[in-house]
């Protein structure tokens, strides 16, 4: 009979403890959830303040005008290779969408121009970052000498496939 009552006894101790356990983290997860609720409220209220200097750079809004399937042959070992690169341009929300419709032949013919001439090896080396880099320092120059306008800010890769 000692053997039972020692079972029954460990199992309602390990219940109060599971439902004690229960508690006590429901108590502290709303406690941090109101406190950081609080907190966010304190620093909503502090950054509203402070929106004189810092608002203008973050309510800036852009649009992105897609460049999709730029096919870039590449000079490889013992055989052709190919960049698919999907391009994004980003430009400021004022800019009309007519002038970046009219640019997706320029940047296409810029990014032919400049990755065609890499190797296969150099290019696979380079960072998505770097990629974007050279694009975008690329395609400036090449409206620059054809005395056109820039109406986007960056250049971005959305996609890059390999083969």
């Amino acid at each position: 009979m000692a053997l039972p009552r020692i079972i029954l006894i460990v199992v309602v101790l390990n219940t109060l403890i599971l439902i004690a356990s229960t508690g006590l983290n429901v108590y502290l997860l709303r406690g941090v959830t109101v406190d950081s609720e609080a907190g966010a409220g304190a620093e909503t209220a502090q950054s509203s303040e402070d929106a004189g200097a810092a608002a203008p750079a973050l309510d800036k809004q852009y649009q992105f005008f897609p460049v999709e399937k730029v096919i870039v042959n590449l000079r490889g070992n013992n055989r052709e290779r190919y960049f698919v690169l999907d391009l994004v341009l980003q430009a400021d929300l004022a800019t009309e969408t007519s002038q970046l419709e009219q640019l997706d032949p320029i940047v296409r013919n810029s990014v032919v121009a400049n990755l065609s001439a890499m190797s296969f090896e150099a290019l696979r080396s380079m960072s998505i970052s770097d990629v974007q880099n050279q694009l975008e320092a690329a395609l400036i120059a090449d409206l620059s000498t054809r005395n056109l306008s820039q109406p986007f800010e960056h250049v971005l890769v959305s996609k890059m496939i390999v083969q």
